[in-house]
């Protein structure tokens, strides 16, 4: 079938679009994609020479009607990654994030609705993220599941959250055929710089600090990339309309145990002094409303999919470091010029009052 994928040259798209015409030679992708600072055309060089009967990038916005109604018309399913993804980004400024989030998502449904018009065998998969259900204490037993309220605590996941109620009642009012991925956090190949794993990575070797918030105990469950494309596409092709899929890593660890294992991991492959690096991590003032705690119930993937995570943790970062140090070339292009200036005014203050004379426990 053809499968229009928004967003597919952003972090998860990119890696989603490859793994779609790799494992489905009958397949055809179509990727929408508006190149905003974090989508690169460079993420998929490698998927246009060797698919190019079968691949197709346009690019253009989920909010442009005509656009995305015509694509529609000729697709059976839409994955729809698209959206402005970075927390820090929504507290400093959060219009963007509900023009796309939001009012992208709207678009891209009613279009869907109307190109396929009660049609049978189409899929609509809004792919959403763990952090519209809120927070949870370090100690805590219960875990996020599918039928926990939405209770989001920062712009960016309020925006997703938006989305994905959107999502829901176009199912229940329209019968169309969506089906949600809440996915938790996300790592590997051609990962903006922006993000924790490979911000952390970049500067390692640089010998640049490494900004972590608060006390860096903040819990998260990570998620391995290949991973969650395995479980998405699961779920664009038998999951069940109307119905959410959590998607995790069993894999909860706190920000400094994954900022103090990707420092021993680039050292041991570069050579580097293990405590000089260590000495970079620079506890910086906390993200206002920082979530202490994320982890993600996934049974229902695992009982009704059979999809559960391959790559373990200490594996996959593994993986991801050797990437990174592989590709040390794009990391610099695209952190080159506007990114830099926004990660001065983003961290350089607080780096400044923080001070980077060794790590600050607290």
């Amino acid at each position: 079938m053809q499968i229009l994928v928004t967003g597919g040259c952003g972090f998860i798209g990119s890696n989603f679009v490859r793994h779609l015409l790799a494992s489905n030679p009958d397949d055809q992708v179509v990727n929408l994609d508006l190149l905003t600072y974090a989508g690169n055309l460079e993420s998929l060089s490698d998927v246009e020479a060797d698919f190019a009967s079968r691949y197709r990038f346009v690019r253009g916005d989920v909010r442009d009607e005509k656009l995305c109604l015509g694509l529609l018309e000729q697709a059976q399913a839409v994955v729809h990654f698209a959206a402005e993804s970075h927390v820090d980004r929504s507290i400093g400024g959060g219009a963007e994030f509900l023009q796309t989030n939001v009012l992208g998502t709207h678009n891209l449904l009613e279009c869907a609705r109307r190109a396929w018009d009660g049609e049978t065998g189409n899929s609509f998969v809004y792919v959403s993220t763990d952090e519209v259900y809120g927070a949870l204490e370090l100690d805590d037993p219960e875990l996020f599941r599918e039928d926990r309220p939405l209770a989001p605590r920062n712009p960016y996941s309020a925006s997703k959250a938006a989305a994905d109620h959107l999502s829901q009642a176009y199912f229940h009012t329209f019968g169309l055929p969506v089906k949600i991925t809440r996915c938790s956090n996300t790592y590997g190949p051609y990962q903006f710089p922006e993000k924790l794993v490979p911000l952390m990575i970049a500067n390692i070797v640089a010998g640049e600090p490494l900004p972590v918030y608060g006390d860096g105990l903040y819990v998260r469950d990570w998620l391995q990339v290949s991973d969650n494309c395995r479980a998405t596409e699961a779920v664009l092709r038998q999951g069940r309309a109307g119905e959410a899929y959590n998607v995790g890593g069993n894999a909860e660890r706190p920000n400094l145990e994954v900022v103090r294992l990707l420092v021993e991991l680039v050292c041991e492959r570069l050579g580097l002094e293990l405590e000089e690096r260590l000495s970079l991590i620079t506890h910086i003032a906390d993200r206002p409303g920082h979530d202490r705690r994320y982890a993600t119930d996934a049974g229902k993937l695992q009982r009704e999919l059979g999809i559960a995570p391959a790559i373990d943790f200490e594996e996959g970062m593994a993986g991801t470091v050797d990437w990174y140090l592989d590709h040390q070339d794009w990391c610099q292009r695209v952190t080159s010029g506007a990114y830099r200036d926004y990660y001065q005014k983003m961290y350089g203050q607080r780096l400044e009052q923080a001070g980077t004379g060794g790590v600050q426990e607290t």
